[in-house]
């Protein structure tokens, strides 16, 4: 007789749970490449204002050590999908392992600069609703892998209760290049980055950034004596160099709106939003629908000269200040606003955006939007008649504009609450319009100053996961009348707590 066959050997169980699966091999190029652009600086003054050969020494040691490390890092870490967690498993000495629920994954971004197109590559970040960081940053994956790793998320996010991705995708909006035109004219990047330009000059060099512009200065200060230049003369080129300076900063603004949202698409596949661009750094997000938390439609001056506005919305993500939040924030950077309704009314169509029913604020609103500007008109009218007399209180012709103002102001401002939303508008030149799901609601607080008891009023804040506080237009009701904003509090109050025991 044959002897049985040998039962089969079961793998250990911490073998059986060990992740696979290894970044690109051209990895450590990419981790080396992000740690020296950390150190850049450091290395960069050690290296020109170094004495001698020894500083150099130093530089070049710091760029083997990173290597090393980059190197180590590569062939430590290794990642794979078990049952239904990421798993990620790195570090020789001292290892670390991670376990992440695929359900708890909300954002799957890749980002392709020039680099990682050259040799087919991509980063991967994993995001969540929780934390300040990425759940898990990639560097790097072949373009297979990524999608690999995109689909495995998908597949736990399905078998956690989100909604798988329709087949065929349904694109929402393309910007082409007359587009990003627009929005380079209507938005300030040029002076940002001029400004960051300045300051980091004014870091490295601040005695010799100080000498050039007196010396600049100086200099044309000289040649308008020589010229015999009288005070129109002056004006006339002062002008002349504000409108070229302004042309300069838009065409700056114009080539920076390029590079960043070239090849702009949006698109919907079932349940889910996917959102790519970029010229030089390629980015492809993807997110759940229902995990949209705050929509604001913006429409400034320049937008409605141009006819144009523009959607952003945040996510039930938070990320940190150094990641690339525009993934999903920008729905639409710049569109008609027959679009941006468009795309309200198929992603959010039960917001029944734009008619919303608007109630006004407290009737003396415009009051205290007038007493910052009032009080600082009349100090700056103090200081000048102290100074020049008679002449200097002619600066209080501006109190009847100032009052006009805050009269515009207060009545453009408004607030809704319907069966859906709740929906914030402020801004006369410069319009904002937020609103968010009560469903979708975290909290609400009522804030009431000194000031407001006195006057009887009181503002309404409500709260929104991932919500940012120190940036964008936030649902802040001011100067409401007391007896209103406890019913609205109470009646959202009420909502919320509903809503959290049906989910």
């Amino acid at each position: 007789m044959n002897a049985p066959d040998a039962p089969a050997l079961e793998p250990e169980p911490e073998q059986a749970a060990r992740p696979q699966r290894r970044l690109h091999p051209m990895s450590w190029m990419f981790v080396l490449l992000h740690q020296l652009k950390e150190f850049a600086l450091p290395i960069i003054a050690l290296l020109l204002f170094g004495q001698g050969e020894t500083w150099q020494f130093w530089g070049a040691a710091a760029g083997g050590v990173l290597a090393l490390v980059s190197v180590v890092q590569y062939f430590s870490y290794r990642y794979g999908v078990i049952g239904s967690e990421l798993v990620i498993r790195e570090g020789i000495l001292q290892r670390k392992v991670r376990h992440i629920p695929l359900g708890r994954i909300r954002n799957v971004s890749l980002h392709r600069n020039v680099l990682h197109r050259l040799f087919g590559v991509a980063e991967v970040r994993l995001e969540s609703a929780a934390g300040t960081t990425a759940e898990a940053k990639m560097r790097v994956l072949s373009l297979a892998d990524a999608a690999d790793l995109e689909a495995l998320v998908r597949a736990g996010q399905h078998d956690a209760g989100d909604s798988q991705d329709a087949p065929q995708p349904q694109w929402l909006l393309r910007l082409p290049t007359t587009e990003l035109v627009r929005l380079g004219l209507i938005s300030n990047r040029g002076m940002v980055v001029v400004g960051a330009g300045l300051a980091v000059l004014w870091q490295l060099v601040p005695d010799g950034f100080g000498d050039l512009v007196g010396g600049l200065v100086e200099a044309a200060s000289g040649r308008a004596q020589s010229l015999h230049l009288g005070w129109l003369s002056w004006a006339v080129g002062v002008m002349a160099l504000v409108v070229l300076a302004v042309a300069l900063l838009r065409l700056l603004s114009i080539a920076l709106a390029i590079v960043q949202f070239h090849g702009f698409t949006l698109a919907r596949a079932g349940e889910r939003l996917s959102l790519e661009a970029g010229l030089l750094t390629r980015v492809r997000a993807h997110t759940p629908l229902r995990k949209i938390q705050h929509w604001t439609v913006v429409e400034s001056l320049l937008h409605r000269a141009l006819q144009r506005q523009s959607l952003k919305v945040e996510t039930a993500v938070l990320r940190a200040a150094n990641d690339d939040a525009r993934n999903l924030n920008h729905l639409a950077p710049v569109a008609t606003p027959e679009q941006v309704r468009g795309l309200i009314a198929t992603l959010l169509p039960e917001a029944a955006y734009p008619a919303f029913d608007w109630r006004p604020l407290h009737p003396r609103a415009w009051r205290r939007m007038l007493w910052p500007s009032l009080v600082l008109t009349l100090l700056v009218g103090a200081a000048l008649s102290w100074r020049y007399g008679a002449w200097g209180l002619a600066v209080l012709a501006l109190l009847p504009l100032l009052v006009w103002r805050a009269r515009r102001l207060a009545a453009a401002c408004g607030y809704c609450v319907n069966d859906t939303v709740i929906a914030w508008r402020s801004g006369w030149l410069d319009r904002r319009v937020s609103f968010a799901e009560v469903a979708k609601l975290q909290g609400v607080q009522l804030r009431s100053s000194v000031f407001d008891r006195h006057h009887g009023m009181a503002t309404l804040i409500v709260d929104t996961a991932g919500a940012d506080p120190m940036g964008g237009h936030r649902i802040h009701i001011p100067y409401l009348p007391q007896a209103q904003a406890r019913a609205l509090m109470d009646e959202l109050g009420r909502r919320i707590a509903a809503s959290a025991l049906a989910w």
